[in-house]
């Protein structure tokens, strides 16, 4: 009883911040509280300032071979291709909509990791799980957009190219910021104290202000659209590929806060980048939300699940 008191308080540790600071989100978005401008200030000073912020400072003052971690990303690559062929091969035989397959196989594979991702990893493993998370962040990052991109175009019988996909990688603030940390951290370079405090304060802001907005935003009236596709995605995205992924992973010998860190990120919910471009290209932007808010909430139980299962059998 002992033994299960404290796994489930190590799990609790992990997902209940967030859980709380959603809530709140949500709560302040029905009191407006927070309103639409807000959510867009807040989320762009996440993604161009303090998310890239988080990330340059933790890696660059990091053991750069902690922060290149080439079997674990390779892992991660590896298990993401995997999905992603099992998802179309699944959506071609049981969705009648060929303008929804693509919608759900993205909804399925993609996870916000930028965001979910690191938080779960941060509360696991603190500045440790961060680093070691920042990098496989942005390589698997760049193979969700190119699939995506592949699979809606196909859906959807569009033409959104891959330049265009690589230009929006190219600026992306996050991975930036990634690639500049590198020499920091290859070189052993320590920052002034100065510049560290200084980043420290808008690090520190990244996760509370980023799970604010994503609450205030949650639009639970979606659900009442097109609920058994959603739920397709949703049994893929918290289930099946993070299985998958702690299957794999175990096959090849990973343990301890590497296996941890591979069931987080996997574990996240659906990326919010996802609806953006299904929108873009005009197919099915409803269900495209639905999965995003029922695998944000799923998430958190399911990676409560999967933390405890996995620290039960001594494996984090």
């Amino acid at each position: 009883m002992t033994d299960f008191l404290s796994v489930f308080s190590f799990s609790l540790s992990i997902t209940g911040p967030i859980f709380i600071v959603l809530c709140l989100g949500i709560f302040l978005g029905k009191r407006r509280v927070i309103n639409q401008a807000f959510i867009e200030t807040g989320s762009s000073l996440v993604f161009k300032v303090t998310l890239p912020a988080l990330l340059f400072f933790n890696i660059s003052q990091a053991n750069f071979e902690q922060s290149a971690n080439t079997s674990l990303i390779a892992t991660g690559v590896f298990v993401t291709l995997v999905s992603w062929l099992l998802l179309e091969v699944f959506a071609h035989f049981f969705i009648d909509s060929a303008e929804d397959r693509g919608v759900v196989v993205q909804g399925g594979f993609r996870s916000n990791m930028g965001i979910f991702g690191l938080a779960y990893c941060f509360n696991a493993y603190g500045n440790e799980g961060l680093v070691i998370a920042s990098l496989y962040m942005a390589i698997v990052t760049i193979v969700f957009n190119i699939l995506s991109i592949f699979t809606l175009n196909r859906a959807l019988d569009k033409n959104l190219g891959l330049g265009d996909t690589l230009k929006g990688i190219i600026t992306n603030p996050l991975i930036i910021a990634i690639v500049l940390a590198l020499p920091f951290s290859y070189f052993d370079v320590t920052l002034p104290k100065l510049i560290l405090k200084t980043g420290e304060y808008f690090a520190n802001m990244t996760l509370p202000l980023a799970l604010l907005c994503i609450g205030a935003q949650l639009d639970f009236s979606a659900l009442r659209h097109e609920l058994k596709q959603a739920l397709y995605a949703f049994t893929a995205k918290l289930f099946v590929v993070p299985v998958l992924m702690v299957l794999i992973a175990l096959s090849l010998g990973f343990r301890g806060i590497e296996l941890g860190v591979l069931l987080l990120m996997s574990s996240a919910p659906t990326a919010a980048a996802s609806y953006v471009m299904v929108k873009a290209l005009g197919g099915n932007a409803a269900l495209a939300a639905n999965i995003i808010v029922i695998t944000t909430l799923g998430s958190i139980v399911t990676t409560s699940l999967g933390i405890m299962i996995m620290s039960q059998l001594g494996l984090l």
